[in-house]
């Protein structure tokens, strides 16, 4: 019956993530670009600035030609009496003082972000990442809910059966498994999803990380991933909480027909949970994905947290935040839905099964 029951809840964890997946991947790609440090997402590929940093420089110039990079700025200092690109200087983003009267300076929303995506680079680069995503999605939720569902068995009979402690130690378990073994799928995604080269394949992308970084390059953000845990373990705990409710409170309705709306009870109970999750560990995640950008200034958690905070302030940590809730929603919804009822259908066949070999 172990190993059975098993085998339900890594299927149907994994089919609950790959459908979720695919349909929310826009908002994915989205979200990541406006938590990494460039998401001064412009609508064309270079903008011109008049500004005083000029003079910082240690050049005559009158404009600064803006192309946004990774991390830092490059200008190309034009000056009045050639049109050749003669120098070139790199300045961090803190140096710089935006012209308030320059609206394309300022950072941009999702949906500039999006129109930006499929006017620059294409229809397709809304789906950038997905590869990875598919392959990644599957064999994530799949130990995560196997782990889960084993833990949980475990810890209630150490434990009180069914209490807080319970989901939390398993959230936390099944969390910490899942982020270990795929946190090199999640690292190549992201690096996809922030690669403006609509050419660049997710084999390209392998083999650059590994012939510069080696395979510790593979684990950068593992860290933020697992202050993440947390995100799982409110999650979980509330999704418990939420869904048993919910079916007492039907059960206690006049009307019988009530008691029929369980996947109801499942996608509300998926999305409240998720969404209060979210945003009380988001920081983590604008962290794991500074950390992952390539040529990266951000060399652990705490430092990156620090570096966000006294540069972009707290609105820097919740970047990107109102796409994710759009996204999470949806997705934990759909998720958790599609996970329930394939553990319902397989848990019937087999019963089903069971009872005509008796008969």
């Amino acid at each position: 019956m172990s190993n059975a029951d098993t085998f339900i809840h890594l299927l149907a964890g994994g089919v609950g993530g790959t459908v979720g997946a695919i349909v929310t991947c826009p908002l994915e790609v989205i979200k990541t670009r406006l938590q990494s440090s460039s998401c001064e997402v412009q609508c064309s590929a270079v903008r011109t600035l008049r500004t005083a940093t000029a003079s910082n420089a240690g050049c005559n110039a009158s404009h600064m030609y803006f192309t946004p990079e990774m991390n830092w700025n490059v200008y190309y200092h034009h000056h009045q009496c050639t049109s050749i690109n003669s120098r070139l200087a790199v300045f961090p983003e803190s140096v710089l003082q935006w012209p308030a009267s320059t609206s394309s300076a300022q950072p941009k929303g999702a949906l500039s972000c999006f129109r930006h995506l499929v006017e620059q680079e294409g229809c397709r680069a809304l789906f950038k990442g997905l590869g990875p995503n598919l392959v990644g999605v599957a064999p994530t939720r799949a130990l995560y809910f196997c782990t889960y569902s084993t833990a949980k068995r475990k810890f209630n009979k150490i434990l009180t059966p069914d209490s807080h402690l319970v989901h939390m130690c398993s959230a936390g378990s099944a969390g910490f498994v899942s982020c270990t073994l795929t946190n090199p799928i999640w690292f190549v995604k992201t690096r996809l999803q922030l690669n403006r080269n609509q050419n660049v394949t997710a084999w390209q992308c392998i083999s650059n990380i590994y012939r510069s970084q080696g395979m510790v390059g593979f684990y950068r953000g593992i860290t933020a991933s697992y202050f993440g845990i947390s995100e799982t373990i409110i999650k979980f705990v509330l999704y418990e909480y939420l869904k048993v409710t919910l079916q007492q409170w039907r059960e206690t309705q006049a009307d019988s027909s009530m008691s029929n709306y369980v996947a109801l009870d499942y996608m509300i109970a998926g999305a409240i949970s998720k969404t209060m999750a979210c945003s009380l560990s988001y920081p983590h995640e604008v962290v794991r994905t500074r950390l992952r950008e390539e040529h990266s200034r951000y060399r652990g958690f705490f430092q990156t947290l620090h570096t966000v905070f006294r540069e972009e302030g707290y609105r820097g940590l919740y970047r990107g935040l109102s796409t994710q809730l759009v996204r999470q929603i949806p997705n934990t919804a759909i998720m958790m839905t599609t996970y329930e009822a394939v553990v319902y259908l397989l848990k019937s066949l087999i019963d089903d099964k069971r009872y005509a070999e008796t008969e």
